[in-house]
């Protein structure tokens, strides 16, 4: 026996759309529930395979709704959330499922969740995982066809009945979603991952002084989404995140959405892809790259000592090595179960590993983003360990000694000696890992008493904002201050948080 849908909660509130919906409202539509929350990379997934299908079914009496049941507390707040929909370009619904008392109600135990509610109001179809497109593509394909004879169904589709959905406008400055920072080899320039504008820029760092810091563009690489090789000017990227300078004329991205690595070579001013093919792989022991489907590459390290790059395979949990000598990738570190297990490369589990920071060739610190946590990959021991981090169900912002401390969903690191610095992104702070003390500290974020450089528009205002990289160069850490579209620059001896300018 089929179980009734159970109605939303009136006082919900609901994001992207310009009115309320109801399930009764809904009736004669299929619709098609996608429980999410926006730090989940398997429903960062699920959002592409739905928004195939929704441009399919358009013209459909056929409705796409986002459940958003938060994991993390910062996920929570509806402003984040709409955040989210804009750099996930998501074109449906969404409600806010507050204390997740949808998803209580819906007997949902894993994101993504996808249930299907018939014309009827009856839940006919309920599966958790990504990969499940085809089969939501067949019983929507089935429940039209049933009920096209019946009468049941909507005479027109939801976006003839309403109007257009609400929308978000794009950022109005430089950068969108700005996520991951490399310096050069000689510091003189940062390229930066405009990651929602599909693009890398290569910045000129010029000199400081009294009127803050800035930046010149010298390289605008891509012209679009896509996955396109050639020159800097046509070349094509899908949202891209790590970066690594190799030396002074190669830089390796990560880009992300694309599944790919790809080598930007500024001598000659092209792109080439080098592991990846675009489509989003699953478990694999390797091979050549190019023929090597990757899952979500995050960021990337590159070690000269071993001509390889580390990739933080988000989608995977794990870390991967390509190989420059001979073109191959393949697992190196995690056993692909997502977890915060200590133990050998082989047996160590990851959570979303998402930023990658590569100290002395032989220690690689890992940004473990599910379990809010910070990693340590002793290449030549072969081990991984933890350094601060509990679990993936245990985070807060709270400095104090190591084993105390916690993150919220960090994305970002560097380290300088024994001082890691991470982007605490759902906290919107960057924190200090003291190793020589045992300690963690709050640079900036949270009740600090840090000193803000006002500029004429103000900019200096605002607090970080889900910063996702943060990169040391002296005294200074830059910031990938990712929802506010801005770079910043903290100045660690006088505390001081200036915006990067960026000109032509």
């Amino acid at each position: 026996m089929l179980d009734k849908a159970p109605e939303f909660p009136k006082e919900f509130r609901w994001l992207n759309v310009k009115e309320q919906l109801s399930l009764s409202r809904l009736r004669g539509y299929v619709v098609v529930l996608d429980f999410w929350t926006y730090c989940c990379i398997n429903c960062m997934h699920m959002i592409s395979e739905l928004t195939r299908l929704e441009h399919k079914y358009r013209d459909k009496p056929v409705v796409f709704i986002g459940v958003h049941s938060a994991k993390f507390y910062n996920e929570q707040d509806a402003k984040n959330i709409e955040q989210a929909i804009m750099r996930y370009e998501i074109e449906h619904p969404v409600i806010v499922d507050e204390d997740m008392r949808i998803w209580q109600m819906y007997g949902v135990h894993a994101w993504p969740t996808i249930a299907i509610v018939d014309p009827l109001g009856y839940i006919v179809y309920r599966r958790s995982g990504e990969g499940q497109g085809e089969l939501i593509d067949e019983v929507i394909e089935l429940l039209l066809d049933r009920y096209s004879s019946t009468g049941r169904l909507a005479k027109e589709p939801l976006l003839s009945e309403m109007g257009k959905m609400m929308g978000y406008s794009k950022p109005r400055g430089m950068l969108s979603f700005p996520g991951k920072l490399a310096f050069s080899p000689d510091g003189s320039m940062l390229a930066v991952s405009d990651s929602n504008n599909n693009r890398v820029l290569v910045l000129a760092l010029d000199a400081h002084d009294s009127n803050g810091f800035r930046a010149r563009i010298v390289e605008s690489i891509g012209k679009g989404k896509g996955l396109r090789d050639g020159p800097f000017d046509e070349a094509m990227f899908f949202r891209p995140q790590g970066i690594a300078w190799a030396d002074d004329n190669i830089i390796y991205v990560a880009d992300t959405e694309n599944h790919a690595i790809r080598l930007l070579d500024l001598s000659r001013r092209e792109v080439t892809t080098i592991a990846g093919n675009g489509k989003q792989g699953y478990y694999s022991n390797g091979g050549y790259g190019k023929a090597t489907m990757l899952n979500s590459p995050w960021d990337i390290a590159y070690s000269n000592l071993h001509r390889a790059l580390f990739i933080a395979m988000a989608g995977l949990h794990q870390i991967w090595l390509y190989s420059v000598d001979d073109s191959t990738v393949r697992p190196f570190a995690g056993s692909g179960y997502e977890g915060i297990v200590d133990s050998t490369l082989e047996h160590a589990q990851f959570a979303q590993p998402s930023g990658l920071f590569l100290q002395d060739e032989h220690h690689l610190y890992v940004a473990d983003s599910e379990s809010s946590s910070v990693r340590i990959v002793d290449i030549g021991e072969r081990r991984v360990s933890t350094i601060v981090g509990k679990d993936l169900f245990v985070f807060g912002h709270k400095d104090g000694k190591l084993d105390d401390a916690l993150l919220q969903h960090p994305l970002g690191l560097s380290s300088r000696g024994k001082m890691v610095y991470v982007a605490d992104t759902y906290n919107h702070a960057i924190r200090l890992l003291d190793l020589s003390k045992g300690e963690v500290s709050t640079l900036v974020g949270g009740a600090g008493d840090l000193r803000l450089e006002c500029r004429l528009d103000d900019s200096c205002r605002l607090m970080l904002y889900e910063p996702s990289d943060v990169k040391v160069k002296g005294d200074l850490l830059y910031i990938a201050d990712t929802n506010n579209h801005l770079l910043r620059v903290l100045d660690i001896k006088d505390k001081v948080l200036y915006p990067l300018d960026i000109v032509d």
